[in-house]
């Protein structure tokens, strides 16, 4: 499989704190790989030096071959990287189409003064999009009026308008109920390997990451302590001291296992 990302070493530290510690993590090319842990476990904080936000102190980042450490969000999104945020970010007064048009004109580098007609860009393109990810009959809705589930599949819409080759999704089934969890990743996860993209996600619903996880990587206190498939992980007895408690977290496929309460 083609290597999309791969992570060697990386390290942040605040005021003494060490949030992420010596980790390194690949992901390929139609691979689901979700990292898991506590909460403050240093997981978004590993997303956010993926993606550009945080600088990391020590280590590599190498997206599709080219080291990006230290590179802002925007040049990193134009390398082909997607995001998907917890809390959905969308335009509430614009309609449902408009927003994936939005996304589009900022892909192609437009400005507002260059686009004259906002309805009329990439119409096509967008309404393709929104039928992808299951709302094309929402186009023309206001976005302010879609239910939770629906916005989450509109920011997926919106993650894949730049025809990325790598999504992150951070908390992508946060606040769904728990059938519409299982659907949301289910089409991540058929849309990831038809277009060969590869998929890095942070999950605390267990269901969610075993039914689509190709593998898993356990994060606790900044460090990586257990990674290989769900079977490895659940079984892995510094995971089960750290992460799953009395053992009950964990449940085998099919069954309903939430994270622990912190």
């Amino acid at each position: 499989m083609t290597v999309l990302l791969e992570v060697q070493g990386l390290a942040k530290t605040y005021g003494g704190v060490e949030a992420v510690k010596d980790v390194s993590l690949t992901v390929a090319a139609g691979e689901m790989v979700a990292l898991i842990g506590p909460n403050g476990a240093g997981k978004s904080t590993c997303f956010n030096m993926i993606h550009g936000q945080i600088k990391p102190d020590r280590g590599s980042i190498r997206l599709f071959g080219r080291e990006t450490a230290g590179m802002r969000p925007a040049a990193i999104c134009r390398l082909g990287v997607g995001r998907t945020f917890q809390i959905t970010a969308t335009f509430g007064s614009m309609r449902v189409i408009e927003n994936l048009q939005v996304a589009l004109a900022s892909h192609d580098g437009m400005t507002w003064r260059r686009l004259a007609r906002l309805d009329r860009y990439k119409r096509e393109e967008a309404q393709a999009l929104l039928d992808l990810v299951g709302i094309g009959a929402l186009a023309v809705h206001p976005c302010g009026e879609l239910a939770y589930g629906d916005l989450k599949r509109l920011e997926l819409a919106v993650a894949l308008s730049n025809q990325p080759r790598l999504l992150l999704m951070d908390e992508p089934t946060a606040g769904m109920a728990p059938g519409a969890r299982i659907a949301m990743m289910a089409l991540a996860a058929d849309i990831a390997r038809q277009r060969g993209i590869g998929i890095l996600f942070t999950e605390h619903d267990m269901d969610v990451v075993f039914e689509h996880a190709d593998r898993l990587l356990v994060l606790d206190r900044g460090r990586l302590i257990a990674a290989g498939d769900a079977e490895t992980v659940r079984n892995d007895p510094q995971v089960r001291a750290v992460y799953l408690g009395d053992g009950t977290v964990f449940a085998p496929a099919g069954a309903h296992a939430q994270e622990p309460a912190r």
